[in-house]
Parts: C-alpha cells; sequence; structure tokens
C-alpha cells in the first residue's frame, strides 16, 4: 500500500462525534507511548494519548531492567538519577554459571543494569507527559482508523469510557498499544514469528537466603531460572520446565516455581510470601513495515520477543526517542525532505528489532540446552566470550544498547550513525545540553557559530580537537567531519 492509498477499518456509528484535532494521536500508555507523548508535547505539540485499560488498571507488563543506553535517554529528558533512585544498580550479569559480563566496562555515565519495576518508569514518563499538556484518555478504545486519500490526515475512531464514539482527527499516529495492538491490526499488517516458549512462570518473593547480588540465570536441560534483587528485600524470578506445559490461564503456584528453581539454580533460596505469581508465553514476532502512511508502530506493537536480556521495554523505549523528533521536526516545518525523515524511523529501527529478536532468542535457546551436544556447545560459547574481552564487550554493547549504530550514506566519517557519549564539554555535559529536543553542533573552541537544522545549540571542545560533530536530539551523530 502507498502513503497517498487510504486505509479504512471499523464502522462509523452515525452519532460519533468530534473531538478536536491534535498533531499526534497515540495509542497506548505504556512506557513507549509516554515517553514519544511527552518529547511531542515538550516541542509545543499537541498530543492526545488513548489507552484502552482503565488509569487505575495499572499496567500488568512483567518488565524490570533499565539498560545503560534507556538511561541515556531518560537523562536527556532529566529523569536518570531520579528512576535510578528507585531501584539496585547491578555491574555483572551472570549466565548460565560461568559467564561473567561486567558491565562496569561500559562507555557510558551508566555503566550497570538498574533493576527498578517498570512502573517505576511509567510513573516518571506519566508525570513528565502530563506536565507538558498531553491529553490522557483512559478506559478508551481504538476502533478504527483511515487515512486520507490527500494522505495529510488520519482520522480515527474511538470508544470512552462511557461507550460513547467518536472521532479524531490527527496528522500523524503511533500505534504503542502492544503485541495485541488494535492499530496493527486495523492497518491489516501482518505479525509473523511463532511461540517460542511456553509456561513460562513469574513471580515477586522474599528470599531467605539471598544468591549473589548479581543477576543470575543457568539452564539445566529441562528446565532455566533467573533471579533478580529489586534491593529492597524482593526479588524478581523467572523460570520454565519442559516437563510441565501449561496454558497461560492455568493456576500457577509459588511451588510450582520453587521445583523450577531447584532444578535449573540447584537451590530455591528459601522463596517465601510471594506478592504475585503470574505464568505466560513468550513470542518472536516483528512487522515488517514500522512505518504505513501517517501511520507507525513502536514497542510491541512492532516487535515482541523473549524477556531474555531484558531488551523488551528498552527497546520500545529507544524506538520512541528515534520517532519522536523526527515528528516533531516535520510537524515544526524544520525538515527539508519530511517523507525520508519519517521513512529514516523504519529504516534504522526495524534492523535493530530484528536483531533483539536474535540475540534474546539465542539466550532462551541456550538456557533450554538438552542434548550433551548443545550442553557443550554452550559451554564453548560462554568460554569463549568470558576470555576473549572484545568478544563480552560486544556482547555487553549489545545487550547494554551503547553499541547500537545506525547506517551511514556511503563515503561518510566513521563516526556518523554511531551513539554519542556523554561528552564533556565547554558548555556542559552533552546529555544536559540535549534536554531541550535540539541538535548540538560540536566544534573546537575558535570556530565561528555554525549553521546547522533548527533548532541548534552551538558546544565546543574543552581541547583542542579538529573534529566537527552534528549530534541528533536522540544521541546519535548525523555528521562529522576533521576539517574546521
Amino acid at each position: 500500500m502507498s502513503h497517498s492509498e487510504a486505509v479504512m477499518t471499523g464502522t462509523s456509528s452515525t452519532g460519533s462525534s468530534y473531538s478536536d484535532p491534535t498533531d499526534v494521536l497515540v495509542v497506548g500508555a505504556g512506557p513507549t507511548g509516554m515517553l514519544l507523548a511527552g518529547d511531542l508535547a515538550a516541542q509545543g505539540l499537541s498530543v492526545t494519548l488513548v489507552e484502552r485499560r482503565p488509569r487505575e488498571a495499572g499496567n500488568p507488563t512483567r518488565a524490570f531492567a533499565v539498560h545503560a543506553r534507556t538511561l541515556e535517554l531518560l537523562d536527556t529528558r532529566g529523569l536518570a538519577d531520579a528512576l535510578i533512585a528507585t531501584g539496585t544498580p547491578l555491574t555483572r550479569m551472570r549466565l548460565f554459571g560461568r559467564l561473567s559480563l561486567d558491565l562496569a566496562r561500559l562507555r557510558s555515565r551508566f555503566p550497570f543494569l538498574l533493576i527498578t519495576p517498570q512502573y517505576e518508569v511509567e510513573q516518571l514518563l506519566r508525570d513528565r507527559a502530563l506536565k507538558a499538556g498531553v491529553d490522557f484518555r483512559y478506559g478508551t478504545e481504538l476502533l478504527g482508523l483511515s487515512q486520507s486519500a490527500a494522505g495529510d490526515t488520519v482520522t480515527a475512531e474511538i470508544r470512552g469510557a462511557d461507550g460513547a464514539r467518536s472521532t479524531v482527527e490527527a496528522r500523524y499516529l503511533v500505534g504503542t498499544d502492544g503485541v495485541r495492538s488494535s492499530v496493527r491490526q486495523a492497518l491489516g499488517l501482518p505479525f509473523p514469528g511463532e511461540a517460542v516458549i511456553r509456561s513460562i512462570v513469574l513471580a515477586d518473593v522474599r528470599l531467605k537466603e539471598a544468591p549473589s547480588g548479581l543477576l543470575t540465570v543457568n539452564g539445566s536441560g529441562d528446565a532455566f531460572a533467573f533471579i533478580a534483587p529489586f534491593g529492597d528485600g524482593w526479588y524478581r524470578v523467572m523460570g520454565w520446565n519442559r516437563t510441565h506445559q501449561a496454558d497461560d490461564s492455568d493456576p500457577v503456584e509459588l511451588e510450582e516455581l520453587r521445583e523450577i528453581a531447584r532444578v535449573a539454580l540447584g537451590t530455591d533460596y528459601g522463596m517465601h510470601d510471594a506478592r504475585w505469581v503470574s505464568r505466560f508465553h513468550s513470542d518472536e514476532r516483528q512487522v515488517p513495515a514500522y512505518r504505513t502512511g501517517r501511520v507507525f508502530l513502536a514497542g510491541d506493537a512492532a516487535h515482541v520477543h523473549s524477556p531474555a536480556g531484558g531488551q523488551g521495554m528498552n527497546t520500545g523505549l529507544q524506538d520512541a526517542a528515534n520517532l519522536s523528533w523526527k515528528l516533531a521536526a516535520v510537524l515544526r516545518g524544520h525538515s527539508a525532505d519530511p517523507g525520508a525523515l519519517l521513512d529514516s524511523y523504519h529504516a534504522e529501527r526495524h534492523p535493530v528489532g530484528s536483531q533483539v529478536l536474535r540475540a534474546s532468542g539465542a539466550i532462551v535457546r541456550l538456557a533450554m540446552a538438552r542434548t550433551p551436544l548443545q550442553r557443550l556447545a554452550r559451554t564453548a560459547l560462554t568460554h569463549a566470550l568470558s576470555a576473549v574481552r572484545p568478544a563480552s564487550d560486544k556482547v555487553i554493547g549489545r545487550i547494554s544498547g551503547v553499541g547500537i549504530s545506525y547506517a551511514a550514506p556511503k563515503g561518510s566519517h566513521r563516526l556518523t550513525g554511531t551513539r554519542a557519549p556523554d561528552l564533556r564539554l565547554a558548555e556542559g555535559r552533552l546529555l544536559e545540553l540535549l534536554r531541550d529536543g535540539s541538535f548540538v553542533l560540536v566544534t573546537p573552541p575558535d570556530a565561528p557559530t555554525g549553521a546547522g537544522p533548527a533548532p541548534l545549540v552551538h558546544a565546543h571542545w574543552t581541547d583542542s580537537r579538529t573534529t566537527t560533530l552534528l549530534i541528533r536530539p536522540d544521541g546519535y551523530i548525523a555528521w562529522a567531519s576533521e576539517h574546521r
């Protein structure tokens, strides 16, 4: 379907009323949707965010890990330090009893994995979005959407908490509404993939004896489990047993998780007092197109994968950070080629989603290794990663997001498309200079003020370096040169 073709779904009610038009309609109030909505509203754009669940329902999702790259993005929004105060930083990840990944080697202001419940992330993002002026509408369901034949608006039909239908017209619409995305279904897009692992048991518990304090993962062939400390006496525990496969709706008790831990870890650490226990399955799926005309997909609406590595919420937040500045630039008239800029969202983030599917799937398959040959291969791989520092550094960079980069045009400077670290510049830290959503132009101290995309902050090296960098609002290098 071309970007100018209309997409029609749902049945309009003759009793529908029209809401005020909005620049961007975001469907789904999880972390991805709230970061995106807050970014756009902070740029002075009108944003409506609709969420099917009532406000008091909370979010039942299972995320608990915030990686270094996500913390950098939160730092550019002034939120990282507040979030870190809610959780426990872990500087090592232990996999399969042998492989210990040293996150302290990350070249980041945040060389660790932060263990904190997803609701802490959501609270910070919700407060920011409300302060920026986002119009939240809880208990509101998307019934259908259409794009105008001229390709300049999106019209969504929604049903509010009172059952009344209304129509919202937006210049763009973004679906951040999860694995069962109503936006993706309205577009008629496939979601190819498969269920990778079934009957995963998840719980928050207390332990009589604490493990080493690391994020611990191990598998025995018939079972695997991991344990992560929240730092307040509670632990997140997940486990799977090949010999006990049940439907998501089947009852689950803590004793089942205890038994899995004893098989996979050799002990259940005396787990007790579970505040909740649930059962779920894990899919690997990815939508083929992140953009259809003026409609975009991000987060779990675009890609889902196993929880291994804790990359789900992080990948969604990084999707939002990539898309938000591009939408803002187009809507504020700051893009010379709006179509190409918006197309770059799919071009940059779809490969990242594919890579996360492969990486998280590989961890799960290693944990599920059953035959002697498979376990031997796992042992050899973990030994190699432990012994070869560049290899383990690459794994750490991928999992943390710090090592992610975007393809650059042929002939570009080697830094183009790479993530910029938190540079110490004459005007302050780079991540602080990015807080108003501007590009940052970094030049030698004696360089004249340069021209660049609006809005632009001009900063200077504190030493004699001659490299000039143009850094995007999401912290990636858009252009670089070694000439003054």
